[in-house]
C-alpha cells in the first residue's frame, strides 16, 4: 500500500510542475448532415471525454482528446411516405471522435485550437427493418476551429467542426457539421 501511495504522489509532483496537463469535458452538440436527404435543420445532441495536452511554451501548445459525440439528424424523403411506418426517421449516431489540435495562447486567458478530428461510427439506433450502420459509412474527417475562455481549473469552450468525408451509405453526398459548446476541467 505504501509503494501505491509513494507512486501515486510522485506521478501527481511529476503532472503539477511539466507542461503535461489532463482532463475531462462534456458538452452539447447541435449537429447536421448537410445533404440532400438530410432535414437541414441542427439537431442537439451531447459529447462527453477527455483530452492530454502539451504547452512547448506559453503560448503554443498540442491537445489529443478523446470524445464520444452524440449526432441526431433527420432523413427526409420525396416520396408520399410508403415507408412511412417501416422506416424510422429519426437517426441517433453515436462517434467516438479523435481531435488533434494546435493550441494559440495556450496559458492565456482566450486559447485558440484548431486541427482535424478523425471519428469513428460506434453504434447507430437499429431495429429489423433500419440499421443505422448500413446507412451511414464507418469513419468521418473533419476539420476542428475553436476558442476556450480558461479560468483555470475550469475552461468554456466552443467549436465548429467541419466535416468533410461523405457519410452516407444511400442516396445523395452528405456531410456533417458540428457547433459545440461545452465546460472542461483540468485535473493536473
Amino acid at each position: 500500500m505504501k509503494k501505491i501511495i509513494a507512486a501515486t504522489a510522485l506521478f501527481m509532483s511529476v503532472f503539477s510542475y511539466s507542461q503535461v496537463h489532463l482532463g475531462v469535458k462534456g458538452g452539447v452538440n447541435m449537429n447536421k448532415l448537410d445533404g440532400k436527404n438530410f432535414d437541414s435543420d441542427f439537431e442537439l445532441g451531447y459529447q462527453l471525454g477527455g483530452f492530454v495536452y502539451y504547452n512547448f511554451t506559453d503560448f503554443v501548445g498540442i491537445q489529443g482528446e478523446v470524445v464520444f459525440n452524440q449526432t441526431n439528424t433527420k432523413i427526409t424523403d420525396s416520396y408520399k411516405d410508403i415507408f412511412k411506418d417501416a422506416f424510422k426517421k429519426d437517426k441517433t449516431l453515436n462517434y467516438v471522435s479523435v481531435p488533434v489540435l494546435l493550441r494559440l495562447n495556450s496559458e492565456g486567458l482566450i486559447t485558440f485550437t484548431a486541427g482535424p478530428q478523425f471519428s469513428f461510427l460506434a453504434s447507430g439506433n437499429q431495429s429489423f427493418l433500419d440499421n443505422s450502420k448500413k446507412l451511414f459509412k464507418k469513419t468521418d474527417f473533419a476539420v476542428v476551429a475553436g476558442a476556450e475562455i480558461n479560468i483555470r481549473p475550469i475552461t468554456i469552450y466552443g467549436r465548429y467542426i467541419w466535416g468533410f468525408s461523405d457519410v452516407s451509405n444511400f442516396g445523395e453526398k452528405a456531410n456533417s457539421q458540428q457547433i459545440q459548446a461545452g465546460l472542461s476541467v483540468r485535473l493536473f
